[in-house]
């Protein structure tokens, strides 16, 4: 065991003690009530900030309810349209002090052209603190103290970052592997010089050719880009397993998307297990982190730069489309309820304000402020009623993947109509020849398990439900063609009618190829 290592293992076990026992002190309503004080305060002369009188939101008794009576709720479109768009100019002091340099492009999974969402100082800062305790949590779980002295890749964008008229843009993960904190940088792979290379297949042909010059005990990314990295090591190196490479690897810093469907793909790449955190990063902060090992839930950062607002995901605050109704009931972290799904209204160091970044949570551990992701506000299919959410849809694919010992990496749903009825049209991505009747019956009966209002609605409106089964390297083809290969790219798991139309004729044409 290296004395080195030990030693950092043991700092991070103090910082995360220290870091644990401050939040014990404070309960979470009162580090967002400091947090909304303190973005009030820090944005009080700008545009925004003297627009909707945040002098006045701070002097007032209730801060909260002064601030949502103020301040209206935005979207992408509404927030750039009527502020960012200015910032992007390069107007100073408009929603936060100062001028902003970069710029995260993001379209989520939504396919709409790219977002330029504001990365400020304040904003890389608490990034980084929660990058921190992040690595401090690791010490709760079961890893060699040598794992902390070995290198960390970290698979993200290019950081050869877009440059506009004096800022820069480019993926969110890009631009924090343009700039990482000085505590990560003589531990970071795969370097600037092949981290700049903007294309995804050379980048990744570089890494390859590379691997075994580094020592790596960690890989952080998207689960569908670190199985393609691993798998074209393994085949460009012609070893059986990752670990012939790296021998010491032993963390996956995951996030984006929901592990599960990866897991056995990933298991068949190495020689023994791995240990698992999830994060959430958003462009818009840093949210919540897997800070212990007996869950898989996500610890919202209640003191990381953000306000937190949940909206319950029903009828009665979105139409039928994932958009937010003009009146909406909003909560705070004292006012939710374990076990249903809220919609995240953010106020960041970002400049962003009561600003939907359009996930959906669920409070897993109150207590504790513990979440796990559900999916997304527009990715949810009611075609009839039946409310069926990612979640509900991740748990049936890994019920499939369970009972008929599959991998299933990837997929995507429809609702399309039938005659007078309607069906829910699945394309699961799968590399082995398997029975589609038995996937079928398996994902159908799992979801009316899950979910009254569908199995309700099975038996009535939605008459059908549609498989087909196609190799997983079609839906990295789609990636290619939408040019959204690796960093922050994630596959929609649900289609609305124009852009399935297009992912079917895609799929039709490169089945025939």
């Amino acid at each position: 065991m290296s004395i080195f290592g030990a030693l950092i293992k043991r700092g991070a076990r103090l910082g995360q003690i220290l870091d644990s026992r401050r939040g014990q002190r404070i309960k979470p309503i009162q580090h967002q009530i400091r947090t909304l004080r303190w973005l009030l305060r820090k944005a009080r002369n700008t545009s925004f900030g003297r627009y909707y009188h945040f002098n006045d939101v701070l002097n007032s008794e209730n801060p909260i309810e002064a601030f949502k009576h103020h301040v209206p709720t935005y979207d992408y479109n509404t927030i750039y349209d009527r502020w960012w768009h200015m910032t992007l100019n390069q107007v100073p002091d408009v929603t936060w002090p100062g001028q902003v340099k970069y710029f995260a492009l993001s379209s989520g999974t939504s396919g709409a052209p790219s977002k330029h969402i504001p990365i400020t100082n304040d904003l890389f800062r608490f990034n980084s603190r929660a990058g921190m305790r992040m690595f401090f949590a690791l010490s709760r779980f079961n890893v060699d103290p040598d794992i902390f002295t070995k290198d960390m890749m970290m698979l993200g964008g290019s950081t050869d970052l877009e440059q506009g008229n004096g800022y820069f843009a480019g993926d969110l993960s890009g631009i924090n592997a343009s700039r990482p904190p000085f505590w990560l940088r003589s531990y970071y792979k795969p370097g600037n010089k092949i981290a700049s290379i903007r294309s995804w297949d050379e980048r990744i042909a570089e890494i390859a050719k590379n691997a075994p010059n580094w020592d790596v005990g960690f890989i952080v990314g998207i689960p569908s880009w670190l199985q393609l990295m691993m798998e074209k090591i393994i085949e460009y190196h012609q070893v059986k397993n990752i670990h012939d490479i790296w021998p010491n690897l032993s963390v996956c810093v995951h996030g984006g998307i929901h592990f599960e469907p990866y897991r056995k793909g990933f298991e068949k790449l190495m020689a023994r297990p791995l240990v698992y955190m999830d994060s959430y990063l958003a462009s818009e902060g840093f949210i919540a982190i897997q800070d212990r090992p007996e869950t898989s839930s996500m610890h919202l950062l209640m003191d990381n730069g953000i306000f937190f607002e949940f909206v319950p995901f029903n009828e009665k605050n979105f139409d039928a489309e994932g958009n937010l109704r003009p009146s909406i009931e909003t909560l705070t972290i004292d006012q939710v309820i374990e076990g249903e799904d809220y919609a995240l209204l953010t106020s960041t160091s970002g400049g962003a304000w009561r600003y939907l970044i359009g996930d959906t949570v669920r409070f897993t551990d109150k207590r504790r402020s513990e979440i796990i992701i559900t999916g997304r506000t527009k990715h949810y299919l009611s075609i009839c009623g039946e409310h069926l959410s990612v979640d509900n849809m991740n748990r049936g694919i890994q019920h499939v993947e369970e009972e008929l010992d599959i991998s299933i990496p990837e997929f995507t749903v429809a609702a399309v109509e039938v005659g007078s009825f309607y069906a829910h049209k699945w394309y699961i991505g799968s590399d082995a020849s398997h029975n589609v009747e038995k996937i079928k019956t398996l994902l159908d009966a799992k979801l009316k398990e899950i979910n009254d209002d569908y199995r309700v609605e099975r038996a009535s409106v939605l008459r059908e439900i549609e498989v087909e089964v196609i190799p997983a390297n079609i839906f990295y083809k789609w990636h290619e063609h939408q040019g959204k290969m690796g960093g922050q790219h994630k596959f929609p798991r649900v289609m609305k009618k124009e852009r399935f139309r297009d992912w079917e004729e895609f799929v039709r044409r490169n089945l025939v190829n």
